[in-house]
C-alpha cells in the first residue's frame, strides 16, 4: 500500500517537473521573440562633436556635455551628441574648418578664433569695453544678436547654435605684476581675439595664441609673462594659480564670451522638422544653465584664490577705462575700415550692439547687483 502511494507521488512529481520545464522553455523562447521584435535602442541621428578645449575642462563639461544631455532629454533619445575633447578628431583651433571640410558632423568652438579671418567675429567673441554678461545675453536673445550671428554663419554654409555664454574672465595669471599701461610694454601674453590686437597695437605687448591644452606648460616654464583663458572657475582646475603668483582682475579684456555649435546647413536641413525646435531649445537651455553655473562656481573659485598664496591685483578705475577705451576704439576703427573696403556688416552689427549697450547703461541702475 505504501509502495503504491510512493509510486503515485513520484509519478505526480515527474509530471509537474515536465510541465515546469516545458513552461520554462516556452518562456525563454518568448523572451527571444520579444528581443527580436524589440531590438536595442539606437538614436535616429548621431553627431560626433569635438570642442576646442580638452575633455574634462569646465567649458567641456558646462557647455558641450550639458548640451548633449539636454538634447538627449528633449528629443527623447532620438538625437545623440557624442562629445570629444580638443585634438581627438581635429586640432583645437580648427573646429570650424573640420566641419566645413566634412571631417566632423558638428563642432563646438568660439568666434574668438575667427577674428583674424573676419573681424566681425570680435563682436560675438567679446571685447574690451564691451557689454558684460547681463546686457550681452539680453542683446543676444532679445536684441537681435542671435539672428545676426546666424545670418553670418548661414553665408558661410553653417547652422549656428549658441551653446555657451560666459561670465567675465580673469584678465591674467601672470609671472609679473600688472598695474598700469607701462607694465604691458613688451609683455609676452598668451591671448586671442580682439584683445590680442589691442594689446599689440595700443600697448606694445607681444601676444601669442596657443591651444588651450598648452597654456599651463607655457606659463609654468615662463614661455610667456601672462596668460588669459577663462572665468575664475574655468581657470581653477587648470592650475594657472599654481604656475604664476599674480592674478589680475577684473576681466576688462573679456567682459563675457560666446561659444557655439556649428554644423553644415545640409546636416541641419536633414533633421526631421519636429526635432529642430527641440535642439534649438536644448541649446538655449544649456546656455542659460551654463552661465548660472559659472556665476556660482566663480564665487567659490575667487574665495579659494584669495585664501591661497597668490597676490590678487584689482586694477584702478582709470586703467580699466584706458583699456576699455582702447578696445572700443579698435572696434570702431576696424568696422570703419571694413566698411571703406565694401564690407559694411561689421559696422551695422556694431551699431546695434552699441545702441543696446547705451540703453542698458542708461536704464539698468534699478538693478541690485550685491557688489562691494
Amino acid at each position: 500500500m505504501i509502495e503504491s502511494k510512493v509510486s503515485h507521488i513520484l509519478a505526480e512529481l515527474q509530471i509537474r517537473e515536465s510541465i515546469m520545464i516545458s513552461f520554462a522553455k516556452k518562456a525563454v523562447l518568448a523572451m527571444g521573440v520579444a528581443c527580436a521584435a524589440f531590438p536595442a535602442f539606437a538614436a535616429d541621428v548621431s553627431w560626433r562633436v569635438p570642442t576646442s578645449v580638452p575633455e574634462g575642462s569646465p567649458f567641456y563639461v558646462n557647455f558641450l556635455e550639458r548640451f548633449a544631455g539636454n538634447v538627449k532629454l528633449l528629443t527623447g533619445d532620438r538625437i545623440e551628441i557624442q562629445p570629444f575633447g580638443a585634438g581627438v578628431l581635429v586640432p583645437a583651433l580648427q573646429v570650424y574648418e573640420g566641419v566645413q571640410d566634412g571631417i566632423i558632423d558638428a563642432g563646438h568652438s568660439t568666434p574668438s578664433y575667427l577674428v583674424n579671418k573676419d573681424p566681425v567675429n570680435a563682436i560675438f567673441a567679446g571685447f574690451p569695453g564691451g557689454m558684460g554678461p547681463e546686457a550681452y545675453s539680453a542683446w543676444i536673445y532679445e536684441g537681435g544678436g542671435k539672428e545676426m550671428l546666424e545670418e553670418i554663419r548661414a553665408e558661410e554654409g553653417f547652422k549656428s547654435l549658441i551653446v555657451g555664454l560666459g561670465s567675465s574672465e580673469i584678465m591674467a595669471h601672470a609671472n609679473k605684476p600688472i598695474r598700469s599701461a607701462e607694465d604691458l610694454k613688451g609683455l609676452k601674453y598668451r591671448t586671442s581675439g580682439p584683445w590680442a590686437k589691442v594689446m599689440e597695437e595700443y600697448f606694445g605687448a607681444v601676444p601669442t595664441v596657443v591651444p588651450p591644452g598648452e597654456i599651463y606648460t607655457l606659463l609654468q616654464r615662463k614661455g610667456v609673462d601672462a596668460i588669459e583663458w577663462g572665468p575664475p572657475s574655468g581657470n581653477l582646475p587648470e592650475g594657472f594659480h599654481e604656475a604664476a603668483p599674480y592674478i589680475i582682475v577684473p576681466g576688462v579684456h573679456q567682459p563675457t564670451f560666446l561659444w557655439e555649435v556649428v554644423l553644415k546647413q545640409e546636416t541641419w536641413d536633414a533633421l526631421d522638422e519636429d526635432l529642430k525646435p527641440l535642439v534649438e531649445a536644448a541649446a538655449e537651455l544649456t546656455t542659460m544653465q551654463g552661465l548660472i553655473s559659472f556665476y556660482n562656481d566663480d564665487i567659490a573659485a575667487m574665495e579659494k584664490y584669495r585664501s591661497g598664496r597668490n597676490e590678487i591685483i584689482t586694477l584702478e578705475p582709470a586703467f580699466i577705462k584706458e583699456l576699455s577705451d582702447a578696445g572700443t576704439d579698435w572696434m570702431r576703427k576696424t568696422a570703419e575700415k571694413e566698411k571703406a573696403e565694401g564690407r559694411g556688416r561689421m559696422a551695422e552689427i556694431l551699431a546695434s550692439y552699441n545702441a543696446y549697450k547705451a540703453s542698458w547703461s542708461a536704464e539698468s541702475s534699478y538693478l541690485i547687483r550685491n557688489q562691494d
